[in-house]
């Protein structure tokens, strides 16, 4: 019995891309060279029908990505209260009792981007908490694929959920997906619904912020290029001028 061409899709994409994702998954250089190499073998080696429209769209979003929308150094940090991995809430005031705030945006699980920058982060954890900053990332993805991410990428810091992709939409930093990327996502097996708790088809933007303790932002790297992440060293000299 032949399967179905959209499953036939899907086995092919998998049985191309699966080997490697996960090689370049596993951080060898500097986070902006590991990210330039997995860009650049993905779209080198990867089927066009695949890499096509994933070029398209983000080509399309950064043009159209209002910078003066999102949220940049010199404004005051809304409050948020979301939850961790394990369904605890975890309020932006309790965080700011402890000392300056640094927080990730990251788009899911599925994205080994997003990945290899919250390993990268994971490996300073030790120099931002010796300089007295807490680390939390947020994403769009249910806690139970937040904690599917944290452990994963043996990660040490809170991975909150923002369902809906509220508190991003208030930040300014979303992507609203065109429809054509559907099926691209379809043949990564990527299910969104199950991920992300609704089928909105809404991504949160790369975003990096630096909240001083009085909940102003003192840098942001706001990127709607998915494949650029702030350098961990970048954050560092950041920390260093609070």
């Amino acid at each position: 019995m032949s399967l179905p061409r959209s499953n036939l899709f899907k086995l092919q994409v998998k049985a191309q891309l699966l080997p490697l994702w996960i090689s370049l998954q596993v951080p060898k250089m500097s986070l902006a060279a590991d990210l330039s190499e997995v860009y650049t073998e993905f779209h080198t080696n990867g089927p066009a029908q695949i890499t096509k429209p994933i070029k398209e769209s983000t080509a399309d979003h950064a043009a159209s990505f209002d910078f003066q929308k999102a949220i940049k150094a010199g404004d005051t940090l809304p409050p948020f209260k979301l939850s961790d991995a394990f369904g605890n809430d975890v309020a932006s005031s309790t965080l700011l009792e402890k000392g300056p705030l640094l927080i990730t945006f990251y788009r899911g699980e599925w994205c080994p981007f997003c990945n290899l920058a919250l390993r990268a982060l994971q490996n300073h954890l030790p120099q931002f908490e010796a300089k007295g900053v807490t680390l939390v990332a947020i994403t769009c993805e249910v806690p139970k694929q937040a904690l599917s991410t944290s452990e994963k990428n043996e990660l040490k810091f809170p991975v909150l959920s923002d369902l809906g992709n509220k508190y991003a939409m208030e930040l300014g930093l979303v992507f609203p997906m065109p429809e054509y990327m559907r099926p691209v996502f379809d043949g990564f097996g990527v299910d969104f619904k199950e991920r992300n708790g609704d089928d909105s088809f809404v991504l949160p933007v790369p975003a990096t912020l630096l909240v001083d303790q009085k909940g102003v932002v003192r840098n942001s790297f706001v990127e709607p290029e998915y494949h650029k992440r702030a350098e961990p060293e970048t954050v560092l000299e950041w920390i260093d001028q609070l």
